[in-house]
């Protein structure tokens, strides 16, 4: 019997037991996935949980419970990954080998990076919400916060879900109005970035959106260290920004077993070197990368590792069977933009297409609007959540195309040559 080893019971790597499972044979092929934490987290509910509109046991199940049948899940650490040999040693000292290792080990939030980003101040005015804890924390601190000046900070610009920092932003416009005190909170948002976002037109359209709610943007801001005692935030450049209550989306790095590994990429982020398009490690050809973990040029996002996964199951069944691979990924990702009082924008793009206005995904149809607010958008985020736990995640086949369809764009350019 071959085994199949999945590092990592997120989303990326339940997915891909759950897919494969039901193309392998049981008989034939034992899937295995390991993880040292026994709970799954729904990250995306972490935006909402600080402003009440979701509860913390909203966006937490097991992982032993979302696995299929015939998958061993694994409860335990991994130290580090052995290439050459196809073994995985775990910190009890324990060993697992493997035919096909699958790499879904994700990213994680690093304060320690920042001088004193995690000093006195931590969960005390100084917060991040890309963690369950830290969500939870701020949500008790903006609660009975009574105003000031909040700051939204990006300490790097290769982060989990890069629109989640201006969703936070564009919901914390409306909480305060709707408490009654958005004229006692100055709202700032300070990026590395050169504006919002990193694409254009999705950065035209929600600079416009940061005027209209009178938030101001700092671009151009690496963060080199936080000044606790004086509440102030300092860049390479020794630019200073003040604040009351401080927002922090930290450095995000990939696992430490990639580092102890020996298979990161070369910026020591622990990202791991990975094909594009086929999601095969160019470490060695037996070892497969999905989601956070990779180093592919696409957003670190969940329709990232959704759409990645209806690929790499096609190259591993390929890989297994001796033949070429026949998929390609494309860069496809899409993100639902909350942007306060009921509404969302939508962006769907690839490496080599940005985010067009137009109907998604349905051309002509819809019902979602792309580049533009809408009420159908914002209730899609929040259906999303019924999706992922029954469908995303138990690996079901979900009615939108892994490749990105041109099919109900607008492309302004293209429009204009003809």
């Amino acid at each position: 019997m071959k085994t199949i080893l999945i590092l990592g019971g997120g989303t990326a790597g339940t997915m891909m037991a759950n897919k494969l499972r039901k193309q392998l044979p049981i008989d034939d092929y034992k899937i295995q996935v390991i993880d040292k934490d026994e709970n799954h987290y729904y990250q995306p509910g972490f935006l909402f949980i600080p402003f009440g509109i979701y509860q913390p046991e909203e966006v937490v199940k097991k992982k032993k419970d979302l696995f299929s049948p015939y998958i061993d899940f694994i409860l335990a650490e991994v130290d580090r990954i052995e290439v050459e040999s196809n073994l995985v040693i775990l910190k009890n000292g324990a060993t697992l080998s493997y035919d096909v290792l699958i790499i879904a080990t994700g990213s994680q939030v690093v304060p320690e990076e920042t001088p004193q980003l995690k000093g006195k101040l931590w969960y005390k005015d100084i917060f991040d919400f890309y963690t369950y804890e830290g969500s939870v924390k701020l949500a008790e601190k903006l609660a009975n916060w009574q105003g000031g000046r909040l700051v939204i900070n990006l300490a790097e610009t290769i982060i989990k879900c890069p629109v989640a920092p201006l969703e936070f932003t564009f919901l914390a416009d409306a909480y305060f109005t709707e408490k009654g005190i958005r004229d006692k909170v100055s709202i700032t948002y300070v990026t590395p970035l050169p504006g919002a976002f990193t694409k254009p037109k999705a950065t035209k359209m929600l600079s416009q959106l940061l005027i209209e709610k009178s938030i101001e943007v700092i671009p151009d801001f690496y963060l080199q260290s936080v000044d606790n005692e004086r509440k102030v935030l300092i860049s390479y450049d020794e630019k200073e920004v003040p604040f009351d209550l401080l927002v922090s989306i930290p450095v995000n790095k990939g696992s430490d077993v990639i580092e102890r590994s020996n298979i990161g990429d070369e910026d020591g982020l622990n990202f791991v070197p990975t094909d594009k398009y086929t999601l095969q490690a160019k470490a060695k050809e037996n070892i497969f990368i999905i989601g956070d973990a990779t180093n592919v040029p696409a957003s670190k996002a969940g329709s990232v590792a959704h759409f990645e996964a209806e690929v790499l199951t096609e190259n591993i069944l390929s890989y297994i069977k001796g033949e070429p691979f026949k998929e390609k990924f494309d860069g496809h990702s899409n993100c639902f933009i909350e942007t306060g009082y009921g509404k969302a924008a939508l962006i769907d793009f690839n490496y080599t297409t940005e985010p067009l206005p137009g109907k998604f995904p349905f051309a002509g149809l819809g019902p979602l609007a792309l580049l533009q607010e809408s009420r159908i958008n914002h209730w899609g985020k929040l259906a999303f959540k019924w999706v992922y736990w029954n469908m995303l995640l138990t690996g079901k086949k979900i009615p939108i195309s892994h490749q990105m369809s041109m099919a109900g764009k607008i492309n302004e350019e293209e429009l204009i040559k003809k």
